[in-house]
């Protein structure tokens, strides 16, 4: 077992140790417990300490992260997936920590927000990706995002790079409350398609704008209002307007930083955590969350916070994802020798129904050793045979030391949970990003709480309005 929980300075051992003894005496009593040390999970209960909630974490795993975590050392991912003690030119093990669910942050999001406004950015660092890459016509192309980008980019042709800028702008300038800024295109009725008709700009422009720049994951957005669409471009080049080389960064470390460091956050407003923690039971009472029970200890709660690992009952499978994590020892060709980057190849490209995704770091966010990579391919399952459908990202990667290959189900809360009081996360995504993360995030607090998760913004910078202090960034 391990126990994170915050203790008061004016408490000294003695002390402390009476209360817990009293504690034993009776069935702990918290406000929320919470089930898994994933992000979403990690960053709800966190929110919720902040705001005076009891709050326990239990979790089964003896690590944090959950679907997010880190493995480390390398012979720990080996005996995951099976595999033979890995190749001696890999370095030594414990400099390397492999994230099974990799994912990148646009500097400008609502996550990083979060991160910033609660000062989990103490305990976590960050480092900007080195480009962003989408495949067209069997070649990588940088993407771009800025005027200047935009007039030297080889995806598209002279005449479209002055027309792809006029939209950036249009983008950038587009307020929904200023209807001057919609230049007489109608927000709610205009499609997608249309916008780009008005920029006269083709189905070429349109495929790599809305998956590699907006990041949507079907052709439905072509045929919907522009308003999302112009929304998703311009957090895209506002991120991008903070770091040169790239909109993205990555933990140092990797993943598992994100939920460790929410967890301290949590165990400093008294959060409490157990890990190596079996579930025996979720006690339910007049169809109600009453309490759960672990090594034969009952932890009594009014909510109950999961992810869908805990409750397979409660959960729908909503599809299949395949994640390869590829081991290599360069940086990916046509990259500009990048120390790390994201790459997505646009579903048409390949007649699919979903994008593939390729997320690289290496030895610079301290995930592998000197000189080393670590490339992600992923997509949602669509055939019977999932790693063919990778295989033209992994061509791409060539040549691989070793590949980790994991299919997995992607599941969904069967209801909102607010009758039982039992909240389920959705499994993590097939994507290399954290726009539907967040907005699971979101909607679980939303439902949770009542209340909507930027409403904490607001309170927070009310009662620290007379303060001295500014904004972190991200080096």
């Amino acid at each position: 077992m391990h126990a994170l929980t915050q203790t008061h300075a004016h408490c000294n051992p003695q002390q402390l140790g009476f209360v817990l003894e009293k504690k034993r005496d009776k069935m702990p009593d918290y406000d929320v417990i919470v089930l898994g040390t994933g992000l979403k999970e990690c960053v709800i209960s966190s929110l919720l300490s902040l705001h005076g909630k009891r709050v326990l974490h239990i979790d089964g795993n003896n690590y944090y992260g959950g679907e997010s975590a880190s493995i480390s050392p390398l012979e720990e991912l080996y005996r995951k997936f099976k595999l033979p003690d890995h190749n001696k030119c890999l370095g030594q093990g414990r400099e390397w920590n492999v994230d099974l669910t990799p994912k990148f942050f646009l500097a400008n999001e609502e996550l990083v927000k979060i991160l910033m406004h609660t000062e989990v950015t103490r305990y976590v660092d960050f480092r900007v990706v080195d480009g962003s890459y989408v495949y067209k016509a069997g070649k990588l192309h940088k993407i771009p995002a800025t005027e200047e980008d935009a007039l030297t980019s080889d995806l598209m042709g002279m005449f479209d790079k002055r027309r792809f800028r006029k939209l950036l702008l249009f983008a950038q300038n587009f307020d929904k409350k200023r209807p001057i800024t919609f230049q007489d295109m109608d927000p709610e009725k205009t499609t997608t398609r249309e916008l780009f008709t008005h920029f006269d700009l083709g189905p070429d422009v349109m495929e790599f704008t809305g998956h590699a720049i907006a990041l949507h994951r079907s052709e439905s957005y072509a045929e919907q209002p522009y308003t999302e669409t112009i929304g998703r471009i311009k957090l895209y080049s506002e991120s991008l307007a903070r770091h040169s080389s790239s909109p993205y960064l990555y933990p140092v470390y990797g993943l598992a930083e994100l939920p460790h460091g929410f967890a301290r956050l949590s165990a400093e407003f008294g959060g409490s955590f157990l890990l190596n923690k079996p579930v025996d039971e979720i006690v339910m009472e007049n169809g109600k969350v009453k309490a759960v029970k672990s090594k034969g200890k009952m932890f009594q709660c009014k909510q109950l916070i999961c992810d869908p690992s805990y409750v397979a009952s409660r959960v729908k499978r909503e599809g299949r994802a395949i994640r390869v994590i590829c081991l290599l020892n360069h940086p990916v060709k046509n990259t500009h020798e990048a120390n790390s980057c994201q790459i997505i190849i646009p579903q048409t490209q390949l007649n699919r129904k979903s994008d593939i995704f390729i997320s690289v770091v290496s030895h610079l966010h301290n995930v592998s050793s000197d000189g080393m990579y670590i490339a992600t391919v992923s997509t949602k399952i669509e055939t019977n045979n999932p790693e063919k459908e990778v295989q033209p990202g992994l061509e791409l990667l060539e040549p691989i030391i070793q590949k980790f290959v994991k299919v997995s189900h992607l599941l969904a809360p069967k209801d909102d949970g607010k009758k039982s009081q039992m909240f389920v996360s959705r499994s993590f995504d097939e994507t290399d990003h954290f726009g539907s993360e967040y907005e699971d995030i979101k909607d679980m607090y939303r439902r949770i709480t009542g209340s909507d998760i930027s409403n904490i913004w607001s309170q927070r910078n009310q009662s620290t309005s007379s303060e001295e202090g500014s904004d972190r960034s991200f080096n």
